[in-house]
């Protein structure tokens, strides 16, 4: 769970660096550029989930000789798109930065950390996969080790680069490379010590039913992960359209909002792990009693991060920015970020489940109708504005883990009864 705690510390390090500077155009096109980054890379992190769950799988299963065939598989996968991402990025750049809204200085700042930060993709990428490789093996320390480097190599980076060079925005982009490309030489290091894996017999490695199988789970979490994100950019574009201040006010809350939220997905990727490690074994009971238990720690969890935010919040948002406007907006709406975590404990719960027993097309599925549930939800709060929109944020983790809830009774029945 810490190791995943970890990754929004990037984006939150970099606004927050940005956010001393007391610009909010500056801030909100780092926000931008951010949520951007995050949803782009979020768009591929199946390579993590679905890593994970194979190599938790193989090892429920005995099949030993297929764990390093499933990290070289993942990595083989991070290099082609990672490639073609940075191969595509003006386009990706004019279209992106195009559909959020901003104002001129906003996209202005936006483009500038954009073309900097496209060229981490591969090592992004390639992190994804060597994280879930780890945790699929319940290695959690190594993982966590991987990602405190990234995000200690981020921080001393973006403090010289933004605060003491005044690179300003292209310096904290600048830092994500390289703490990107730090963790990825780290990860190689830790993997290549502890499974054989330049040893994988090609045929094995490129086995036909294998990655016919990969590709239909890779593709059903993506098209489920779209769908995911396509809920944080309406977000966005939303808060955009109503002005610079309420697009960095949104920015300032959403780094709260991703703390939280990669909080309980630390537990969601204790529930991959186990619920991957006894479908494999063929292990009902164990498969149950790991859902209950995950379900039973995110509560509370996500109980302790909202007494925090309801204690501490105001003195966070001071932190990360000397905004005095924004600063004042966003305790407005700090009690529907204080709500996040307690809303979305199923949801975050039953993504591990259903991701570490690979039920993706019943995933993918279901998120789409909760994309359709969020955007009926906004419409009918149109008339609240911003805090409706927050409020419509906040029905979709209600929406998504209430479906997977649902689901996830007959889920179990047919996968124990199959073989």
């Amino acid at each position: 769970m810490v190791a995943n705690l970890t990754t929004p510390l990037l984006g939150v390090v970099a606004t927050t660096a940005i956010g001393r500077l007391g610009e909010a155009a500056l801030l909100g096109g780092v926000s931008m550029a951010s949520v951007l980054f995050d949803c782009l890379f979020w768009l591929f992190g199946f390579l993590r989930m679905s890593t994970l769950a194979f190599t938790a799988q193989a090892i429920g299963a005995g099949e030993t000789r297929e764990v390093p065939a499933h990290l070289l598989r993942g990595l083989l996968i991070a290099a082609a798109i990672g490639l073609g991402l940075i191969a595509l990025q003006a386009p990706l750049a004019a279209v992106l930065i195009g559909a959020m809204g901003g104002s001129d200085a906003v996209s202005a700042a936006a483009g500038t950390y954009f073309s900097i930060r496209i060229w981490s993709a591969p090592l992004v990428l390639a992190n994804f996969a060597i994280l879930g490789w780890l945790v699929g093996q319940a290695r959690a320390t190594l993982a966590l080790a991987v990602q405190i480097a990234i995000n200690l190599i981020n921080i001393i980076a973006t403090v010289l680069l933004v605060l003491w060079f005044d690179f300003g925005i292209a310096g904290a982009a600048i830092a994500a490379v390289i703490a990107e490309g730090s963790g990825l030489l780290i990860g190689l290091a830790i993997a290549a010590r502890r499974r054989r894996l330049f040893q994988v017999p090609r045929a094995m490695l490129l086995d036909p039913d294998r990655l016919k199988r990969m590709f239909a789970v890779n593709r059903d979490i993506m098209i489920r992960t779209a769908a995911l994100i396509a809920v944080f950019l309406f977000f966005t574009a939303q808060g955009a359209q109503g002005g610079d201040v309420i697009l960095a006010t949104n920015a300032v809350l959403n780094n709260f909002l991703m703390i939280s939220a990669f909080f309980l997905d630390g537990l969601a990727n204790a529930a991959e792990q186990l619920c991957g490690r006894t479908l494999g074994a063929r292990d009902r009971a164990g498969f149950v009693k790991a859902t209950r238990l995950v379900i039973l720690w995110g509560f509370g969890f996500a109980l302790v991060v909202s007494a925090i935010y309801a204690l501490a919040g105001p003195m966070l948002i001071d932190f990360i920015t000397s905004n005095e406007e924004l600063r004042r907006t966003a305790r407005d709406y700090l009690w529907l970020v204080t709500l996040a975590p307690m809303l979305g404990v199923f949801a975050f719960a039953y993504d591990g489940v259903f991701i570490g027993a690979t039920w993706a097309r019943e995933m993918r599925n279901l998120m789409l109708l909760s994309l359709v549930l969020f955007l009926a939800s906004w419409f009918a709060l149109r008339p609240l504005g911003n805090t409706g929109l927050w409020i419509a944020l906040l029905s979709h983790y209600v929406w998504r883990g209430g479906l997977q809830a649902l689901r996830y009774p007959a889920m179990v029945r047919s996968s124990f009864t199959a073989h």
